[in-house]
């Protein structure tokens, strides 16, 4: 086996990849190959570093350099410089924009300081492709361990000894759903990682499986024999091509070493993992939902009892855990549950990753203890809001989950007191809005996704999310009544309380929580007919302000002759004219123009 001296580490994450690093990985390797370094350096394409706002990313060990929106172009010099001559290109490295110093390596970033990896561990740093690096890493210890020094029980006890609760929305304890389970006699049972991540802008789960996918193949085994399950389905949406083959590859390593099959570890437990994709419907994200998929019916919910642990996937005892929740079983089997609880809270235990996005410096994947507070997570590793603008509002658990304000920046993030303020966990999403951000139309867009996804079984989430978007798209368009206000509030307390499953129980959520919280800007669009953030153009106005030097072009440039004016005069917009299209302020040098 080759020693080598450096190592080229290339994000193989679905963001970097649609940035071209994967081409940036083979002009590094064309451009070692030509040096005759190929014995000497090493070429890696690995998961996600996290950082996804500054990739492509590229880190070059064993200095650790952290060279930041990489382009082909630079790689030459990179390696003449860098790898030939051993000078680090300061130029490309990533700027700390809080010093504007260069950084030098992963550790010094502001971004990673406050986290603690787990489910992310090995996610940037192996070549999810090959098993020995995830064996390297200690990969497949867990189960050995639990295969051979521990009985169904003794794994059970030490999951629920750990608090870990089920990271995809629920927060269910993960060991307590195993414990129903076990005792239920039947000729098959099954476990499901539920990996059909669906909330506009979460990506935890995949990334986590394009990264370290042995480690949910491990995690599912371990599941498997703690209550005598002997196969596996990983239910995964077809629009994550690079995870599911990467999955495919993981899946095809593990058999041939006899870590998937038969008679593992020679402990006579056998084991076998294979893949279903899902067509991207949101509410297979339910697990009655999703049996039913991969049972080859449509995919919709249905009534509980019987759980699955009890009667799930064709009738037979099921368990079914996310991504990210299987990907810290490994871990706690390893250290212990002891370990696990030293961080978060008392009913939170661990770390959660959250898929950051929005009005965010930093967008990106980041795992923190439970109890790290949202300011920590939106200022000091996110960098808080682009171009100086003020925070607003924050969004956590997608589509199914709430707002909370400025106000409430100093919570510490764990399932209880997010639910608490209206929110939710939910998987992981979280996105954050600004000051030009206007919450009725916030509310607009996860209701519009909430009402596109429903499966249509239950009349509440099939006709009552149409009735709540109908008022509020009536409200964004300046048509809204104060006694609509109310018809939300009741609307909303109806479906949750009457639904079926949890996407209709959690779809008034983005409405009702802004409006509890931002009901000043609701009323300003019903009363007033006014969008104080100047989104629903509908209700926009354009102002030519007294900056206005009567140069003609935004009246040469509006399409209906809404703007009057003389040449070096102040000229003004007839608003009964104006079709709100924005050309005029396009079209402003001075910037002379205003929406309000």
């Amino acid at each position: 086996m080759a020693i080598y001296r450096s190592h080229v580490l290339v994000c193989g994450g679905t963001g970097c990849t649609s940035s071209k690093s994967m081409q940036i990985k083979d002009r590094f390797q064309e451009k070692i190959n030509e040096k005759g370094l190929e014995n000497e350096v090493q070429i890696v394409a690995t998961g996600c570093f996290g950082l996804c706002e500054e990739g492509p990313i590229v880190i070059i060990y064993p200095e650790g350099s952290f060279y930041a929106k990489m382009t082909l172009d630079r790689v030459d010099e990179i390696v003449e410089e860098h790898l030939v001559k051993g000078r680090i290109v300061k130029k490309y490295l990533f700027e700390e924009p809080s010093n504007h110093e260069s950084v030098k390596s992963l550790n010094e970033l502001d971004f990673y300081k406050k986290q603690k990896r787990i489910a992310l561990k090995n996610c940037g740093a192996i070549n999810p492709e090959n098993i020995n690096e995830y064996i390297a890493k200690d990969g497949y210890m867990a189960l050995g361990k639990a295969l051979t020094e521990m009985t169904p029980e003794d794994v059970i006890k030490v999951m629920k000894d750990s608090g870990l609760r089920g990271r995809g929305g629920g927060g269910f304890p993960t060991g307590m759903k195993w414990s129903f389970a076990a005792p239920n006699q039947a000729d098959q049972k099954y476990v499901i990682c539920n990996a059909d991540e669906g909330d506009p802008g979460a990506f935890m789960d995949r990334s986590v499986l394009e990264g370290d996918p042995h480690s949910v193949l491990e995690a599912m085994a371990i599941a498997g024999y703690a209550i005598g399950a002997t196969k596996g389905f990983i239910y995964v949406r077809a629009e994550y091509p690079i995870a599911v083959h990467r999955l495919e590859i993981a899946i095809k390593q593990a058999r041939e070493m006899g870590l998937l099959g038969k008679n593992i570890f020679d402990s006579g437990f056998d084991f076998d993992v294979e893949i279903r994709l899902g067509a991207g419907a949101f509410v297979c994200g339910e697990e009655t939902a999703l049996m039913a998929s991969i049972e080859g019916k449509r995919g919709m919910s249905r009534n509980k009892p019987p759980f699955p642990a009890n009667k799930g996937l064709w009738g037979k005892p099921t368990i079914i855990n996310n991504v990210e929740t299987l990907a810290n079983v490994p871990q706690i089997i390893l250290n212990g549950s002891d370990w696990f609880k030293s961080m978060g809270t008392e009913k939170s235990s661990g770390t959660k990753v959250f898929a950051l996005g929005g009005k965010i410096n930093n967008t990106g994947l980041v795992e923190v203890p439970m109890g790290t507070t949202l300011r920590e997570v939106i200022y000091d590793i996110g960098g808080g809001c682009p171009n100086g603008k003020k925070f607003k509002a924050v969004q956590t658990g997608g589509p199914s989950g709430g707002c909370i304000t400025a106000d409430y920046i100093d919570t510490r993030i764990d399932f209880d007191t997010l639910t608490a303020l209206g929110s939710m966990m939910g998987s992981g999403g979280m996105i954050v809005m600004d000051e030009d951000n206007c919450m009725v139309d916030i509310a607009r867009f996860f209701l519009e996704f909430t009402v596109e996804e429903s499966c249509g079984k239950c009349t509440p989430c099939r006709e009552g999310t149409k009735r709540m978007l109908e008022i509020l798209e009536r409200i964004t368009e300046g048509k809204g009544t104060m006694e609509d206000l109310d018809r939300l509030e009741e609307l909303g307390s109806t479906i949750k309380s009457t639904s079926l499953c949890g996407l209709g129980q959690t779809a008034p959520n983005p409405v009702l929580s802004t409006l509890k919280y931002f009901r000043d800007e609701y009323e300003a669009h019903v009363k007033e007919k006014r969008c104080p953030a100047g989104v629903c153009s509908a209700l926009a106005n354009y102002i030519i302000t007294s900056d206005c030097k009567g140069c003609t072009k935004c009246a040469r440039q509006c399409p209906v002759g809404a703007i009057e004016g003389k040449v070096k005069e102040l000229h003004i917009i007839d608003q009964v004219k104006c079709i709100k299209c924005g050309a005029c302020m396009t079209a402003c040098t001075f910037k002379a123009i205003i929406k309000r």
